[in-house]
């Protein structure tokens, strides 16, 4: 008896190791998805008013939570009887986030008009407007989320395929954890940063202090922050996704495309090439729908 119940402790001992040593390496493998998603959310979380904006914040994490918990049986009953459809989800949200990459890369190149109606409106927006448009886009950075959390649950799926399925359950929960609360952390930390610095410049009693210099410093960082983060998500998309299509795709492996090349630039390359033609296939899509 008292054999036996060791024997369980053994067991359970060896399968924390084994989700612990594969949660560090999947979240390894999942870190560049979920930078973009950190730059999504830092952008969807700001431009609120400073009340409000922690407010939105929480209701777009508790949102991610439940794209989770929609997300994760799903994913687990497609592992244990559709294995094979984890590598086409996993294809398909490549071809996604190679797009949405390459649409960046597109935008920033192509000059496009700026959207300024919307701040022009805001001025003369009664107060239920402007909670229905905070709504809406809550209702839209969730439906990001959603796509992004599907990515997240499915390539860290991907690296424990494998290993037995109740270290799948526990590494992929640890995953979707760590990226929900990790994410949504640091973007608050993030959209709050002008807040404190403002807060640090009011304790400076006027002075050019040091205090003043460090609140003047972080309010002028806020919006070179979340550029930042946005390029750096673009990279992340990029490479991401040519990551992907690189492991998942035999014709790659089949014919040594780049094989000689760094890792790193061959999977940028990759995918921005095929990100570039999805998106030159949407575009035209949408040419021809204007036209009809």
């Amino acid at each position: 008896m008292a054999s036996g119940f060791f024997a369980l402790l053994d067991d359970i001992s060896a399968l924390m190791d084994d989700v612990v040593v594969m949660s560090k390496i999947t979240t390894k493998k999942t870190a560049g998805i979920l930078g973009d998603d950190l730059a999504v959310n830092a952008e969807k979380a700001s431009g609120f008013v400073s009340s409000r904006e922690l407010p939105v914040l929480w209701a777009i994490m508790k949102g991610s939570f439940l794209n989770k918990v929609i997300i994760l049986p799903i994913a687990f009953l497609l592992s244990a009887f559709v294995p094979v459809a984890i590598t086409v989800i996993l294809i398909l949200g490549g071809l996604y986030l190679a797009y949405e990459g390459a649409e960046k890369v597109y935008e920033f190149f192509v000059p496009h008009a700026p959207h300024n109606e919307e701040s022009h409106e805001a001025v003369s927006k009664s107060p239920a407007e402007i909670l229905a448009q905070e709504q809406k886009k809550v209702k839209s950075a969730i439906l990001t989320d959603f796509i992004l959390s599907i990515e997240i649950v499915i390539i860290a799926l991907g690296n424990v395929m494998e290993s037995e399925l109740m270290v799948q359950i526990a590494v992929v929960s640890v995953v979707a954890i760590i990226a929900t609360v990790g994410v949504y952390g640091i973007v608050a930390l993030i959209v709050r940063m002008d807040d404190f610095g403002l807060k640090l410049i009011s304790l400076s009693e006027g002075e050019t202090n040091m205090t003043y210099h460090m609140g003047r410093g972080l309010v002028k960082a806020l919006p070179l922050v979340v550029k930042g983060l946005s390029f750096v998500g673009t990279l992340a998309l990029l490479l991401v996704s040519g990551g992907i299509f690189a492991h998942n795709i035999d014709w790659f492996h089949e014919h040594h495309v780049l094989a000689s090349w760094p890792s790193l630039i061959r999977e940028f390359l990759f995918g921005l090439s095929i990100g570039a033609l999805v998106l030159l296939l949407v575009l035209l899509f949408k040419r021809l729908f204007k036209k009809k």
